[in-house]
């Protein structure tokens, strides 16, 4: 079922700093922060945990509390997943999450989750998208449809709607789930990189390649298939492979995974009739240059009628 679009009220939290937090498969980002009239935010204190040294979600907000001294009247959390019930659907995480016993354990008055790519899409017109990697659309977020999407430790995916910029009127976000949607090629070798995965998997979603543990996926299997030992087992030694150039199929996963990617950002912006469509997240910023030289482009505006609109 697709979610109906989520209505974000600009300041919700009034004057008093709350507890926010970024919460991935691997790291774990938590701010005391105060929302200014306006929208403006400032970050009053920051610490990054690494996820798996921490039993659950509720440890880790509690270890922030105590050691910042913050209050825990709000604790907002952007995290990859969805929320069924009281229970967070996400295969990336160290941990189960239920929104109930987070609270609890964690002694939050008031607690909230929503998906890490939808938070992403909220902040769209307050922050600089120069940060971001700007596939189309102005280079400011304007009042059009923007989708924004990135892989990390899996894939998200978020589209912020129209809307004034009035106070007081919410933002609308329609968030997904667009990294287990069924994986769609388009050339000979992504249909051979397809098939070697499927011995493996009988789904190949999105995020089994376009994620930092895809990229090793797709390495492992491009070895297989061309009978190479594979020598790399990380995402970062891969893509440093691949940029410095002395591993073929290093480089090939690399280029697979930019051409894959630009696909898959043209497919969700004809979706959603998206304005703008930006990438977010640190490994588009790191293969910045695959992205701009390879065929990511091209792969983005092969939609047929339209493609000249992209």
């Amino acid at each position: 079922m697709i979610p109906a679009p989520t209505e974000h009220p600009v300041g919700r939290h009034g004057s008093q700093p709350f507890i926010a937090a970024d919460v991935g498969g691997t790291h774990a980002r938590l701010g005391l922060v105060h929302v200014r009239p306006g929208g403006k935010v400032d970050v009053l204190a920051y610490h990054r945990y690494v996820c798996a040294e921490f039993p659950s979600l509720a440890a880790i907000v509690d270890d922030f509390a105590k050691t910042q001294g913050a209050e825990r009247t709000h604790v907002v959390v952007a995290i990859a997943g969805r929320l069924e019930g009281d229970t967070l659907i996400n295969a990336n995480l160290q941990w189960p999450v239920s929104l109930e016993r987070t609270r609890r354990e964690a002694g939050i008055a008031y607690f909230a989750l929503l998906n890490d790519f939808e938070a992403v899409a909220c902040a769209m017109p307050y922050i600089d998208v120069a940060a971001m990697t700007r596939v189309c659309g102005p280079v400011q977020a304007g009042d059009g449809p923007a989708l924004v999407l990135g892989p990390g430790t899996g894939f998200g995916a978020s589209l912020c709607l129209p809307r004034t910029l009035q106070q007081g009127v919410p933002l609308r976000v329609l968030a997904s789930e667009a990294g287990h949607a069924s994986l769609a090629v388009g050339t000979p070798r992504e249909i051979a990189l397809l098939t070697r995965l499927l011995q493996r998997w009988p789904h190949v979603d999105n995020e089994r390649v376009l994620s930092g543990p895809g990229l090793v996926n797709t390495y492992t299997a491009l070895c297989e298939l061309d009978g190479v030992t594979p020598k790399l087992d990380t995402p970062e030694a891969i893509a440093a492979a691949a940029q410095a150039g002395g591993d073929a199929q290093a480089r090939e996963s690399l280029q697979l995974f930019c051409s894959l990617l630009g696909s898959l950002a043209g497919d969700l912006a004809v979706t959603f009739g998206a304005d703008a469509v930006y990438l977010a997240g640190g490994i588009p910023a790191q293969i910045r240059p695959f992205l701009l030289e390879g065929d990511f482009a091209g792969r983005f505006r092969n939609k047929g009628v339209l493609g000249e609109v992209l």
